[in-house]
């Protein structure tokens, strides 16, 4: 198959879409949108976001050394790409987009309400890479929308939330599960159990 060659770029897509809270009371709080994050530790659970040093939240970020990764939803995709296009220093991001802070744990930054998920970090790195500085972080406590949990179980089921994802410059929905981890290598008698028993 016949393949074409590019200059050297981003593309490892899709990606999350999420909106980065920071700042360390309400007369500074603001909201950034980001696509460069992700979980890079499991134990002690870390991840981390990349961002531009022009960003009005790159300064909040570094100087209070926290933030909070508020998931996003197709609900809240406008919202998302506003709060990435918009700057802070013009504007109330929390107002314009008529979004809620409500107080964190362990950090100052505030959480968004509507986020289905939002991960309070600390910030235990910065490493200056270029365009971008990567701020690598512990994750301090995670919140879960009661909304999405199983009431039986406890499960949560973020798909219920419509998450939205960013591709080469474009937001999409997420499509149908294809499989758990694990499923490729799965015994049948396991896999009948878990659909719950063969037909007869």
């Amino acid at each position: 198959m016949p393949k074409t060659t590019w200059k050297p770029g981003t593309m490892i897509y899709p990606v999350p879409a999420v909106m980065v809270t920071c700042g360390n009371n309400p007369d500074n709080y603001n909201i950034i949108t980001i696509a460069w994050t992700g979980t890079i530790n499991s134990d002690p659970p870390m991840c981390y976001i990349s961002v531009r040093k022009t960003r009005n939240s790159y300064k909040l970020i570094r100087d209070c050394g926290e933030f909070v990764i508020n998931l996003t939803t197709k609900k809240l995709a406008k919202a998302t790409d506003w709060c990435g296009v918009r700057s802070g220093a013009r504007y109330d991001k929390f107002k314009e987009m008529n979004l809620t802070p409500i107080p964190a744990t362990y950090v100052k930054a505030p959480l968004i309400e509507e986020s289905p998920i939002n991960i309070e970090c600390k910030v235990a790195e910065i490493k200056e890479l270029g365009s971008h500085d990567m701020f690598l972080a512990e994750v301090l406590a995670v919140h879960a929308d009661d909304k999405y949990l199983d009431e039986k179980t406890g499960a949560f089921d973020l798909s219920k939330a419509n998450p939205i994802t960013y591709m080469h410059g474009h937001y999409y929905t997420l499509g149908k599960p294809l499989g758990k981890f694990g499923w490729s290598v799965e015994k049948t008698k396991t896999k009948k159990k878990r659909q719950g028993g063969s037909k007869k």
